[in-house]
Parts: C-alpha cells; structure tokens; sequence
C-alpha cells in the first residue's frame, strides 16, 4: 500500500544539497557499525541478555528474510507492541531493511486504542508479546481479531501462542539465509527518503494521530541531536523509556546504532534496579521523564551505587523543575532539558559543557540545523521575551500525518514550520522557555493523555451529567487527571464510579483520572467553553492545601 506524505522533491533538493540529509538509510548506518565494532556489545537487555553488533546483524538478516519469504514487502506496515526487550530491536533492525513501515505501539495500550491503530495502519503483521505485566495480549488480541481486516500475520513472542497465531521463535530461528541469495536484502533496500516509521501520538485529535517518519528525518535529528550532546562510540546509552515511545525509538534504538554505541534498556521502572543497571554497564547517559529522574534521586539506596559514569541524565516529557535540578547536582548526576515532540523529535536540548545554573528555567536551545520561532495566532513572528507558539523546521520535522490531510494543513505552515500547540518564549540568548500548553492534554510521567476521549467515554456514564477533565501537579507523575464532574438530580459520582466504568471500556490503564471532583456548575467563557484554567488552578490550590493541613497535622 503506497503511504502519502508531504515530501516533496522541493524539501528534498534544499536539505540534500545543504547536507543534511544523504543517500543512506538507517541500516546502511547499521552495517557500518558492524563492520567497525563486530564483537562490541549492542544491545543489553532488561534480563541481562546481549546481542554483539554481529549477531543482531544476523538476527534481523533472518527475521527480515523470513518476513519476505511470507510475502511481506516495502511499504507494508508492522504494528509491533512489544516492551522493552533485544526482540523489538532486532525486529525493527529487519523491518527497516527490507522498506517494511515499523508501527511500535507502547505495552500500556489495550483494545480500544489497538484495535483503532491496526485497522486505520492497515497493518499486515502485528507482533506482541504472551504475557507482559499480569497482562494477556493473546487474549485481547484475540478478542480483536475478528474485527482486524487487514492484519494477515499474528506473531508472539512468549510459549502462549493462541489459536491462528505464529510463533515469533519459528521465524527467527528457521535458517532463511541458506533459501535465499546473499543479494536479496540488497534488492529490497528502501532508500533514505522512503518512511522509516509511524509513530502514534495522543494530542487533541479524538484518536492518536500517526507521524509519519523517513529515514533521512530520523537520522539527520539524532544526528544533530548528538552534536548538541557530544555524543560519541563510546557513550553506552541506558533507556528507562519505552522503545515503542519517540523517546525510546529514537533515541534508545536508532541513535545508538548510528554511532556504535551500546543500548542498555529496562522494561519495568524500578529505581534501584536501575541504579545497578547504570553501574554495571558504566551507562554514559539516559533519556526520560521527570519522574524517572525524581524516583532515581529519591532512591534511599541512590549512593550506594557508582554510576560516576553517567554524563548527564536528558529529561523531557514535562518541564523540568528547577528543585530537580538542583538535587541532581548536588549528588553528581547531571540533568539537562530536552524538548520536542513526535513530530519534531527532541529539536532543543541543554548544553552539557553549561554551567547547571545557566540552563535554570530553559528547555535548552536549538540543535544544528534546526529553526525554532514564536508565533503569534495570525501566524507571525514575535520577538524575543513574547509569549506565542513555538514552532519548528528542520530536516528533522516529520513527513506528515497518516492519512490526516486535515491535520497536516492544520499544523504546517507554507513554509514548512510545524506548530507544536506549546506556549513559549525564546529569551534574548536563544534559549526556548516553555510556558504551557495549547493543547488540551495531561502528560502523566510523559504520557500523553487525550482528554477528549475519557471525557467522552464519561458522558455515557449513568450518574454524568458534564465532565471536564483537568491536570492537577504530582510530584512523581508530573500530572495526573482531575475529573471534575456534574452529576445527573440526586446522584454521587465516586472515583470507583469513574475508574470501574472506564475499565469495561478498556482504555488504557494510564488514562484512568486518579481524583473525583463534584461540581453545580463549570466556570464559562461567553462563547460557552470551559474555562479549565481555573479549574486547573482550583485543584491546584486544593491539593497544596491538603498537603499544608497534613504536615500540620503531622
């Protein structure tokens, strides 16, 4: 299936010319890698399993050879729910190398936002492990299937392999190679402007909206991504994030192949267990959101580890306090801001040669080769210290939205800027400061939440009369979901009411709102909107209040 984007040889001719981007795609980067580093460790599994540069070049070698001998081709798409583990690295090694589109969806998805995602992806293949976390993606998945038009090929990774399902083991260990001539993989090579990845992101639309990727845009970002931070062969990066996340995806299993670094990933967040990850490995850095980096710091057993390896620890997702700063410092672990979104992959980050004073309040300032400005509603440039939306162009910049034309005339400008929905200012040194969000969304521990969607889900609920959800501050979490609710004449609406309801729904457990607040009626603009600003503000200064009483009362 042909996939559209909005590349066109006018981008193509100006970002080849100035250098930014190349004739090579991300498994020529690979190749070289191996060559270079055959026997250097690649990748460092949750488990403690490794893979050498060699044999994860032969691995995906025969998952992709097994894949075409299946009849997959260029251009279909994989959607691969997997977590953290050397299997998705392997399998998105091979997808890319034979022009297959990797759809890698986080494990906390469940039915509704899958069954959404396969069926408008058109997926030919979907991968997922047995069991993850107490929780059965067999069963869900076969719950789906007979709603799952285009999806011909179900692969699991784990014993429970369900009825019409395959054995991801029978493809990875058959001997493909001696089937096929040393030269297919050539023959199937997709070129550094053909799509590399489709990325679903939750932001304001009703359904995730999916970005779509080339090679060239993900190489010439993590590229620039690693000049900003000095990156080198050396550097072994730990991902606490998960790889079916932009953040995991691109900086966790694309970066480091680029360079010939290691990979060291960890499927479920435990802070100590971390630790000891980071100081086996001698990681050199990591990438996640604030509350990976909170409950690391907050670890009662934080200096018992050696993790003096560690250069700096790149924290996004949400704004980073400056108290969390401080507190890194203080105990020698580096943090520096990074921003961007799916659509225009981490684009600023902090300097780490910068004093940990100077990037106080910053999100950092611009990688090479990437444009950011401030613009105001009519779409014009404001000046230095002027609040607006933020925006950006690069080679970087995705390609465009999966089968959305509306979104991508809605977030494109004529020039090429993508507008992120994110306030912000640039300050008289170049630094971008994000002050708040357009968009009507929660990031809970870097997870987007889309309001829209529970709020929807909740007005067909039997006791809700109106519901308006909000963020209210968590120190761990960054946010969580507040949701403030009229209830229908003579009726009480509890959190259980709320949760027990959105559960048979079968969102995602992440979405669930963690607080209930009854209310007669919403603040109103003129217009007839929901001023949730204030109640925004409301919960905020309810939740400082109880925690004041509660430390007197302490």
């Amino acid at each position: 299936m042909p996939v559209e984007s909005m590349l066109n040889e006018e981008r193509i001719k100006k970002y080849t010319l100035s250098g930014l981007w190349g004739n090579r795609n991300f498994p020529d980067y690979f190749n070289e890698s191996v060559h270079k580093y055959p026997d250097k460790t690649a990748v460092v599994g949750p488990r403690g399993n490794r893979l050498t540069y060699r044999e994860l070049n032969r691995l995906s070698d025969r998952v992709a050879l097994g894949l075409l001998h299946m009849g997959i081709k260029k251009e279909d798409i994989a959607t691969v729910q997997l977590p953290n583990c050397v299997e998705i690295v392997y399998i998105y090694l091979a997808l890319a190398k034979i022009g297959v589109i990797f759809n890698p969806v986080p494990a906390t998805y469940r039915n509704k936002e899958i069954e959404y995602i396969i069926n408008f992806s058109e997926s030919k293949i979907v991968i997922i492990p047995d069991v993850f976390r107490r929780f059965n993606y067999v069963e869900m998945l076969q719950e789906l299937r007979p709603n799952l038009s285009s999806a011909k090929h179900f692969f699991v990774i784990g014993e429970n392999v369900g009825e019409g399902m395959l054995s991801f083991s029978e493809l990875e260990k058959h001997p493909w190679e001696k089937e096929y001539s040393p030269d297919i993989l050539e023959k199937n090579k997709p070129g550094a402007n053909d799509i590399l990845g489709l990325l679903y992101t939750s932001g304001t639309e009703a359904q995730p909206k999916g970005v779509l990727h080339t090679h060239n845009t993900i190489i010439s970002g993590e590229i620039a991504f690693a000049e900003r931070l000095k990156m080198s062969s050396d550097d072994v990066c730990f991902m606490p994030s998960p790889l079916a996340h932009a953040t995991g995806f691109a900086h966790g299993m694309t970066l480091p192949f680029l360079l010939g670094q290691t990979s060291v990933s960890l499927d479920i967040w435990e802070p100590e267990n971390a630790l000891k990850l980071m100081e086996k490995e001698r990681c050199t850095y990591s990438m996640g959101a604030t509350p990976f980096v909170r409950t690391l710091l907050d670890c009662p057993n934080f200096r018992k580890y050696d993790i003096r390896s560690m250069r700096y620890f790149l924290c996004g997702g949400a704004p980073v306090p400056k108290d969390l700063i401080i507190q890194g410092t203080n105990v020698g672990l580096r943090i520096l801001p990074v921003y961007g979104l799916t659509e225009s992959i981490p684009h600023v980050a902090g300097n780490p040669d910068d004093p940990p004073e100077k990037v106080y309040g910053t999100d950092g300032k611009p990688c090479p080769g990437i444009e950011v400005k401030i613009k105001d509603e009519n779409r014009k440039d404001l000046p230095n210290n002027e609040i607006g939306e933020e925006v950006s162009r690069g080679p970087n910049v995705c390609v465009g939205y999966f089968k959305r034309p509306d979104l991508n005339e809605k977030s494109f400008d004529e020039e090429g800027f993508f507008y992120s929905g994110d306030l912000a200012l640039l300050d008289n040194d170049g630094n971008l400061i994000i002050r708040g969000r357009k968009k009507d969304i929660i990031i809970r521990g870097g997870q987007n939440i889309n309001v829209k969607e529970v709020e929807d889900l909740l007005l067909n609920h039997p006791k809700v009369y109106n519901v308006a959800i909000v963020g209210m501050p968590d120190v761990k979490m960054g946010e969580k979901s507040c949701a403030y609710i009229i209830p229908r004449p003579n009726e009480t609406v509890t959190l259980d009411d709320v949760t027990s309801f959105l559960r048979e729904k079968k969102i995602a457990l992440f979405k669930l709102p963690e607080r209930v607040e009854m209310i007669d009626d919403f603040p109103m603009t003129p217009s007839g909107k929901v001023q949730k600003y204030v109640l925004r503000n409301r919960i905020a200064r309810k939740i400082e209040q109880e925690a004041q009483g509660s430390f007197g009362d302490g």
